[in-house]
């Protein structure tokens, strides 16, 4: 069978996509900026303009002081995020998101995906978790330092 340009058609071809281009460069670099804005606009932002509202009574589930709790996830949901955007310092940025993430999972959800909002934290876990395994690609800043 042909296609309208003369091309024979592959099944195979079609049904694994094979006519996508596999580039693991972009994919990164389409991660840590989708995952990075979502945390930076929806909880970075929200930090940094809110500070002293949220310090009354943020939570304090390792017991190190509510401004300390807020400071830290400041630090991840709008320092750490941005700089996996760009692919600076991507995995330490990244693993301090991952602690931050596995505190509120761990402490306010209790590991369970079936609450409200936990499957967020679940969902920004897998996609930091794999940045931390894979790096930041080489479309980073990091790359383009080397």
């Amino acid at each position: 069978m042909k296609d309208i340009f003369g091309e024979t058609y592959n099944m195979k071809k079609i049904f694994t996509l094979r006519f996508i281009p596999v580039n693991i460069d972009a994919a990164l670099l389409l991660l840590r900026v989708w995952l990075g804005i979502g945390v930076f606009f929806r909880h970075g932002i929200e930090k940094i303009t809110g500070f002293s509202k949220m310090a009354e009574h943020f939570p304090d589930p390792i017991g190190i002081g509510p401004s300390a709790s807020l400071s830290f996830a400041l630090v991840s949901d709008a320092i750490c995020s941005i700089l996996v955007i760009i692919g600076l310092a991507t995995r330490l940025s990244a693993s301090i998101i991952i602690i931050n993430l596995l505190v509120a999972f761990g402490f306010l959800f209790k590991f369970a995906i079936d609450k409200p909002h936990s499957e967020l934290a679940f969902v920004y876990l897998g996609g930091f978790v794999s940045i931390l395994l894979a790096g930041p690609g080489k479309y980073s800043v990091e790359s383009k330092m080397k």
